[in-house]
């Protein structure tokens, strides 16, 4: 089954994941905040993207806020939207302000950069995770997966955006390019069935099969999915947020990195830290840490293989030389998840589909672009192996010699678990004090979409329940293990 044409190595995980744990391997460690000139992603050529890229970048700060968040990718602003509809719920004895702060344009970090998968878990890594947390977390992993995506789907469709933000409910298909790859599949299925969770929707497709449904000859399998245009996807959120109730409000500042974070000086203020930008200062209550892969600026303690390391991925958007029916609307993995890609819907008068693909950091060595900051600059190697990499997995439907429209890369989040951090800021020692009113939600490691939204509820309601006097209990569908604390 193998196939040795392929451009890209494959079974590296194991060894990614050793220099993970190693970061003596990548000398000269930069510092985890975004940089200023970075690479344009397809998403952020639309001109119509709402609101506006630099939206607030020149006005006022507002000094003094209930809450800041710092970063608008889709933790942040999916946050603000459930406080919204926490407080439209139960309203507060007074009006709650929250500002979100942004380091460059809006949307412009791992989020506006990705490849735009909504895709839930079925049976996928559920040996691995069973192992590492036992049956009902690995459970869970899949329920939290399964309510992200299912959430925003209902969210966009209620609210008739599914055109505006190119939902396409086109289902995923992954394939194997090994026999091993197969079998660890299967086993992770056996598994995912014993336990209970429903994977009457998969379903296995031989070699011959996928050669003749969709041209690519390897073995897959195929599940619910959906994709987005993600950028616009939180915009619509943010939108959301903005319009819930009177009882709460939130603006958004670009270009206002945070810089540090102290103790608010005046002992006579209810407010606990003083949020330093370039522009000015701003005093809160509350703060959550939205910023992913950068989380470790602010919380030098959430830096290495403990924490939260940042990792360039790279996409680009190719046109396919096939017409639509023989790409179809699919999304698309393979290779322990390195290589994923999707058609964008057709526009008319387009002959072929667009293409959006990313991947290729396994044929980074040695570092596989772990601990690295600089999304200024694409990858030379991993560009070169991304544009031999759908010709030779669908023969005669992309130019083996044809150029990407558009080039990126963008700065992930990853953990030495796979799994992010969600709940109270604590030290390094576990000890929640020196952070009172401080949450995170990062170190998604490059698998956000599907586990942002849900996660960013969990910390949303843990600060609602604070700020309204009641006890936060943990939804059935959080794994335990996500918690920076035990529940």
């Amino acid at each position: 089954m193998a196939a040795p044409s392929l451009p890209v190595p494959l079974h590296v995980h194991a060894k990614q994941h050793a220099v993970l744990l190693s970061p003596q391997t990548c000398p000269n460690l930069p510092k985890a905040f975004p940089i200023a000139n970075p690479t344009i992603s397809f998403w952020q050529q639309d001109l119509n993207i709402k609101p506006s890229p630099t939206e607030g970048s020149e006005d006022p700060l507002p000094g003094d806020v209930d809450i800041c968040v710092i970063g608008s990718g889709i933790t942040g602003v999916s946050a603000a939207y459930h406080l919204a509809k926490r407080f439209a719920k139960e309203e507060p004895n007074k009006p709650i302000t929250a500002a979100i702060f942004e380091a460059r344009e809006f949307c412009s970090g791992a989020t506006g950069r990705n490849g735009g998968h909504l895709t839930a878990a079925t049976h996928e890594d559920f040996v691995y995770r069973e192992k590492l947390y036992g049956k009902e977390d690995a459970v869970r992993e899949t329920a939290l997966q399964q309510y992200t995506v299912a959430e925003l789907v209902k969210v966009i469709r209620e609210h008739g955006r599914e055109v505006d933000v190119d939902l396409v409910s086109g289902g995923c298909m992954q394939l194997f390019f090994s026999e091993q790859e197969l079998a660890d599949a299967r086993a992770d299925f056996a598994a995912a069935q014993d336990a209970g969770i429903d994977v009457s929707q998969v379903e296995w497709m031989g070699k011959e099969e996928v050669l003749q449904q969709y041209g690519a000859p390897y073995p897959g399998v195929r599940r619910p999915g959906n994709n987005v245009w993600p950028l616009k996807t939180v915009g619509l959120l943010y939108e959301l947020a903005k319009t819930q109730t009177s009882k709460f409000s939130v603006d958004l500042y670009t270009r206002t990195p945070v810089t540090s974070i102290s103790p608010y000086s005046d002992s006579a203020s209810p407010r606990r830290w003083s949020v330093e930008t370039p522009r000015g200062m701003i005093s809160c209550s509350y703060i959550l840490h939205a910023t992913n892969a950068y989380v470790s600026h602010l919380l030098p303690h959430m830096s290495g293989p403990d924490g939260v390391i940042p990792t360039r991925g790279q996409v680009m958007a190719v046109r396919a030389t096939a017409p639509p029916d023989a790409i179809t609307s699919s999304a698309w993995g393979a290779n322990e998840g390195f290589e994923y890609w999707f058609p964008r819907p057709v526009k008319p008068g387009e002959a072929a589909p667009l293409v959006i693909i990313g991947g290729g950091r396994e044929a980074a060595k040695p570092t596989y672009e772990l601990y690295e900051v600089d999304d200024s600059v694409c990858n030379e190697e991993v560009g070169r192996v991304m544009r031999r990499f759908l010709p030779s997995v669908f023969p005669g439907k992309y130019d083996e010699n044809g150029e990407p429209e558009v080039e990126w890369s963008g700065i992930m989040g990853f953990t030495k678990t796979g799994d992010p951090f969600v709940g109270p800021v604590v030290s390094a020692s576990g000890d929640p004090k020196p952070f009172e009113g401080q949450y995170l939600s990062a170190g998604f490691s490059g698998h956000g979409m599907p586990r942002t939204f849900a996660c960013a509820e969990a910390v949303a309601e843990m600060i609602a329940c604070d700020v309204l006097g009641r006890t936060w209990a943990v939804p059935d569908w959080l794994p335990r293990h996500y918690l920076t604390f035990k529940p």
